[in-house]
């Protein structure tokens, strides 16, 4: 085994929790992932995993060595696909992250048209949240990043393109009549979600403690809110056809609407596929060129 499916095999079962789950994932037999572990054991000259019971977990070197290994496998990827990228563009590949809001209600169109103009590219679509996605990045393992202002330790982040972007209350008709900002309940999205966040320091700001409900997705909230179980907070864009369909109705707060533009982010070395994606997205309405 190569170097580079050794530490893909850690990696994986970092992920995995498990040697049969990832050898499952990698497709490879069980054993094949134990001598991968052994022999990079050997290697580094420190135990990376123990035994767990019938299984094995990682060490805290193993741990810490994952991390890394994340990394040198990101860069791998990212540098395979910079080498090939240049005597081909319209053959290589992006990895696009998104938090969900992004991947449900702005992205889908952009991309579907991206494939018609670009059909052999190789694109690749991670939806989660803020949290997920910025470790994504800061691992290399995705090239183009689709939602708020990029974190401190974002490290060679660079913003090529922002688009115009409120967050506003919601409720249905018949919540937002009654609507009270310390009893109303409070839709929330899943711990790691920046529109979460963002809402807890606007209730903060508010000095209210309202009853919350939290919930795994962005679609569900919305859901959620047009059913009449609460209020949230959520990006217009989010909510455009339940606003215009009376399902939903904006709610003054003060404080709101709050301006959180989306940012169109990529690492300081653009592969050709990525620069692609991104010129396209600056012909898409509302984009616009990030401010140096």
């Amino acid at each position: 085994m190569t170097t580079v499916a050794r530490l893909r095999a850690l990696v994986t079962v970092a992920d995995a929790g498990s040697v049969r789950e990832a050898a499952r994932r990698l497709t490879v037999t069980e054993s094949a992932v134990s001598a991968a572990l052994s022999a990079l054991a050997r290697e580094v000259r420190v135990p990376l995993v123990e035994r767990d019971g019938r299984g094995v977990r990682l060490t805290a070197s193993g741990q810490a060595y994952a991390g890394y290994a994340r990394t040198i496998l990101g860069l791998h990827e990212e540098g395979l696909a910079a080498a090939r990228d240049d005597r081909d563009p319209e053959r290589g590949r992006v990895r696009v992250a998104a938090v969900s809001t992004a991947g449900d209600y702005l992205l889908p169109g952009v991309l579907a048209s991206f494939l018609t103009h670009h059909p052999g590219v190789d694109l690749r679509l991670e939806v989660g949240s803020s949290e997920r996605l910025w470790a994504l990045f800061a691992a290399h393992e995705a090239d183009l990043v689709i939602g708020g202002r990029p974190p401190g330790h974002a490290g060679d982040a660079r913003i090529c393109a922002t688009r115009p972007n409120l967050l506003v209350v919601v409720a249905a008709p018949a919540q937002a009549a009654g609507f009270d900002i310390g009893r109303t309940r409070w839709l929330q999205r899943e711990a790691g979600s920046g529109t979460r966040a963002t809402g807890e320091a606007l209730l903060n700001a508010l000095d209210a403690n309202p009853p919350r409900l939290t919930l795994g997705s962005g679609g569900a909230v919305v859901a959620c809110a047009a059913a009449g179980l609460g209020a949230t907070l959520v990006s217009r864009d989010a909510v455009a056809r339940h606003l215009k369909d009376g399902d939903l109705v904006e709610v003054a707060v003060p404080g709101t609407p709050l301006r959180r533009p989306w940012h169109a982010v990529t690492h300081g070395s653009q592969p050709g596929a990525t620069a692609l994606l991104v010129r396209h997205l600056l012909d898409r309405e509302g984009w616009r060129p990030a401010q140096r």
